[in-house]
């Protein structure tokens, strides 16, 4: 493994892809400011670095917090060259049986959350012209299950944003990478999982989506620490993917949606070319 020294600052590390990533840039040689809502949680992650990882606070749905995270950052190293924006949690429920409130919250959590990190710290990563930002989506970014639409919702959203980041930072030699895993053993399906009140009548469409959730804790196929070294494989390489899928199930579920999408584009394009105006090119 190449030995460098970045500084990574890192949102959500309590757990599952936060925590794995940041044990995977300190054994890298990197430098990692690890934040929770809670640091404490972050202590034994702390003592496990050896003076390269740090905790702070950072609560992404407070503007503040977010602000001075971001200094406290750069007063710790002096730079920031990967800012990673991993908090969130899951949502199952139909679109019918959404409380608009928790949906609210999810977005502020799951994308202006991710917005917020990654306009507060574009100013650095512009000053020194380098840098990358990598946001941590899923393959609802890119696939909408029945059952997951406020989680895709927020996924989705952040994926589209993220790639009009990537040209708009390009130029000042920042990377964008979307990373879009499946199945990974985290506590995605626990205590992190808000559950809407079910409607009887969407049992019919939506309780496998629920069933899954509830067993899927401790039977998932893919490793966080793979997935974490994975992420730095590809943050390594001299062009980075703008979309990096983790796991054989994302890679199957994306690359069908994505058969789909072309199929329908191709089945209907004579109907949605008829749509100029008469004599136009």
């Amino acid at each position: 493994m190449v030995k460098s020294d970045k500084v990574w600052l890192i949102t959500g590390c309590s757990s599952g892809f936060g925590r794995e990533l940041a044990l995977a840039a300190h054994a890298a040689g990197d430098r990692v400011m690890a934040t929770a809502r809670r640091p404490e949680q972050l202590d034994d992650l702390v003592q496990t670095g050896d003076g390269r990882i740090t905790a702070a606070a950072l609560d992404v749905t407070d503007p503040a917090s977010v602000t001075a995270a971001v200094a406290t950052t750069l007063d710790t190293y002096g730079r920031v060259d990967v800012v990673v924006n991993n908090a969130g949690y899951g949502s199952v429920g139909a679109v019918e049986e959404l409380d608009l409130a928790d949906l609210r919250t999810l977005m502020e959590v799951m994308f202006f959350g991710a917005v917020e990190v990654t306009k507060a710290v574009l100013p650095y990563l512009r000053a020194q012209g380098s840098g990358a930002i990598v946001q941590m989506s899923s393959m609802g970014g890119q696939v909408g299950p029945p059952g997951f639409g406020a989680y895709c919702a927020a996924k989705f959203a952040l994926e589209g944003l993220s790639e009009a980041l990537a040209a708009e930072v390009r130029p000042f030699g920042i990377t964008t990478m979307i990373v879009e895993p499946g199945a990974f053993r985290t506590e995605f399906g626990g205590a992190r999982m808000h559950r809407s009140t079910p409607i009887d009548a969407y049992r019919v469409s939506t309780s496998q989506t629920r069933t899954a959730v509830d067993t899927m804790d401790g039977t998932q196929p893919g490793d966080p620490a793979r997935a974490a070294q994975a992420i730095l494989t590809a943050l390594a390489a001299d062009k980075p993917p703008l979309r990096l899928a983790l796991g054989a199930d994302a890679v199957e579920a994306i690359g069908h949606h994505l058969d789909q999408v072309r199929a329908d584009l191709e089945k209907w394009q004579d109907l949605s070319r008829s749509t100029a105006l008469s004599g136009a090119a």
